[in-house]
């Protein structure tokens, strides 16, 4: 030992400075940041090309850029290691029912806003516009997902709004202004605001008509005019927004209402929350519960068409949903392949070693398939004055918000172990991802509901079937697997359609199989032959004991994951 030893009470131990050193860190992937997100998603990029937004690619690029950066990315971290807090009064004993946030919270809130994710579709309609916003979107929620619930909520609320002129003249230019003001304060002196939703009850959940808030006249009756709203909402998303779309019992039935926080002589409504939702996830928005004890709203759409009212807001934030998850699948495969890239083990890097490659190739596919259903919707969005698209849309937003919803917690977990141990710990955003990541299969219609509504759709609308068909065929004689996928899908859809009990028992397997036979179709047509390969050999194929990391032999698994890795 070089050290020099105490021999005498007091003397310092001297230690060597080379004990000091334990080890030299190693072998250790740098962090995935500072790099642009737009420009390292090779699949991104051409589905933006192909769904009519190319115009957009400068401001994606920008934006991409944005979304990749260091202090971007720790705004995430910082908004959910801060979780909102409720304030019923202020000091003087006022009621105020403010929800504050961390100023990180609010930043990702200004971003979004600042680049019109609430508001580029209406504010500039044509051709590639929906798709350029969810490509937007697709890059924002990978920094930070939970605050997309506000933005998402404003974005969707205008098709609803606009059903009733006199409200939309008032709110329409506030809900699409590109600032964003989060004071608590009557919407008379913001030039901004932003919408939220209550619609659930505690008795009915997703079963709306059961709802017993009650909606009494001021005056007048009918679209348009005033009413006192009492009763509860059990799931207020977001409390902090400036006004609500509410669904109340009218005299004439259920109706939908516009529910502000402040009434126009600017004293508050009297709508009070009761305390912020407790949730595993989604931590940085703040949800809650609420009383509505005489609180003012103006009644938009038909008296007792509520639910068709507002389902045009609820359509928009499916979509988004299927945008949301299609994005934490690509954090969570960027995540997972950045990793593998740097990292080495048994004398190999990890990406080079086959059965991870198995794994990687498959996250990969997984996320390039949800992603371009995704933006394919989008195009369906854009095409305001084909009424085949518009029948496409009616079947395929329930079809892709529920599969991609329901595929993204399984992603998110597998990308995980991908990482193994240090992608269970708190500073990595793995483990937000995985919270995150069960929330749009439940919201705005569980797996279930979206299940029976594509039986709806059927229902009301048979020919929405061949629109969609129409377009999955239009890869048959590409891939004999898929055409005879396709083939017994049809041949199953024809023997069941006309049995109600029969249709509805095997709704998911049916769901299931046509929104593989989209995605199918879609990489089939514009994907690299070997991601299209991967998909049909695995989702098809295979489909009946399927885990990710089991594709088949013969697939070229390296160029997948060459075409998917951000390098960094």
């Amino acid at each position: 030992m070089n050290a020099k030893q105490p021999n005498t009470p007091g003397t310092l131990f001297e230690p060597d400075p080379w004990l000091a050193q334990t080890h030299e860190v190693l072998n250790q992937p740098p962090a995935l940041e500072n790099y642009n997100l737009f420009l390292q998603d090779k699949a991104l990029q051409e589905a933006v090309e192909r769904e009519g937004a190319s115009w957009a690619r400068q401001e994606l690029e920008a934006f991409g850029k944005l979304a990749g950066l260091r202090e971007t990315i720790e705004l995430g971290f910082l908004a959910n290691d801060n979780k909102p807090s409720f304030h019923t009064h202020d000091r003087f004993g006022h009621r105020i029912d403010e929800v504050r946030f961390h100023p990180a919270y609010h930043e990702l809130m200004r971003l979004a806003m600042e680049h019109g994710l609430h508001s580029s579709p209406w504010q500039q309609p044509g051709e590639g516009a929906h798709v350029a916003r969810a490509a937007k979107y697709y890059l924002h929620t990978q920094v930070e997902a939970a605050h997309g619930c506000p933005v998402t909520m404003t974005f969707a609320a205008m098709p609803s709004i606009m059903k009733q002129p006199e409200l939309a003249e008032l709110w329409a230019p506030k809900i699409l202004h590109r600032d964003y003001d989060p004071r608590n304060v009557p919407d008379s002196e913001k030039q901004s605001v932003t919408i939220g939703m209550a619609m659930t009850e505690k008795q009915g959940g997703s079963d709306v008509r059961a709802n017993t808030t009650r909606a009494l006249p001021t005056g007048k009756e009918g679209p348009g005019q005033a009413y006192e709203l009492v009763g509860h909402k059990w799931f207020v998303s977001a409390p902090m927004c400036d006004a609500f779309l509410v669904l109340a019992q009218a005299p004439g039935g259920l109706s939908c209402f516009l529910m502000p926080r402040w009434r126009p002589d600017g004293t508050k409504n009297p709508w009070q929350i009761q305390r912020l939702k407790n949730k595993m996830g989604n931590v940085a928005n703040a949800s809650s519960e609420a009383e509505l004890r005489g609180a003012l709203g103006w009644m938009v759409g038909e008296e007792g068409r509520g639910v068709p009212t507002i389902i045009e807001m609820v359509a928009m934030t499916r979509f988004d949903c299927m945008v949301g998850s299609s994005s934490g699948m690509r954090q969570a495969t960027a995540q997972a392949l950045h990793h593998c890239h740097h990292r080495s083990a048994f004398g190999a890097r990890l990406s080079d070693q086959p059965l991870m490659q198995n794994v990687l190739a498959d996250l990969a596919v997984e996320s390039e398939a949800a992603m371009a259903l995704t933006m394919r919707v989008g195009r369906a969005l854009d095409a305001t004055d084909n009424e085949q698209e518009k029948l496409l849309l009616r079947l395929a937003t329930p079809v892709g918000k529920y599969w991609i919803c329901k595929r993204t917690p399984n992603q998110a977990y597998e990308a995980m172990e991908c990482i193994g141990g240090s992608g269970v710990m708190e500073d990595c955003i793995m483990p937000r991802l995985f919270r995150e990541s069960p929330v749009n299969a439940i919201w705005e219609g569980s797996g279930n509901v979206q299940c029976l509504d594509t039986l709806r759709a059927l229902q009301k609308s048979p020919e929405s079937l061949d629109a969609f068909m129409a377009e999955v065929n239009l890869a048959v004689g590409s891939d004999q697997r898929f055409d005879a996928f396709v083939n017994q899908l049809q041949q199953d859809f024809g023997a069941a359609i006309g049995n109600p009990q029969q249709i509805a028992f095997q709704a998911r397997d049916l769901v299931d199989r046509l929104a593989v036979s989209l995605q199918a179709s879609l990489l089939i047509r514009n994907a690299p032959a070997a991601v299209a390969d991967a998909y049909c050999g695995s989702r098809i194929a295979g489909q009946g004991m399927h885990n990710i990391g089991a594709l088949p032999a013969g697939i070229d698994a390296r160029a997948i994951i060459e075409r998917a890795t951000p390098h960094v």
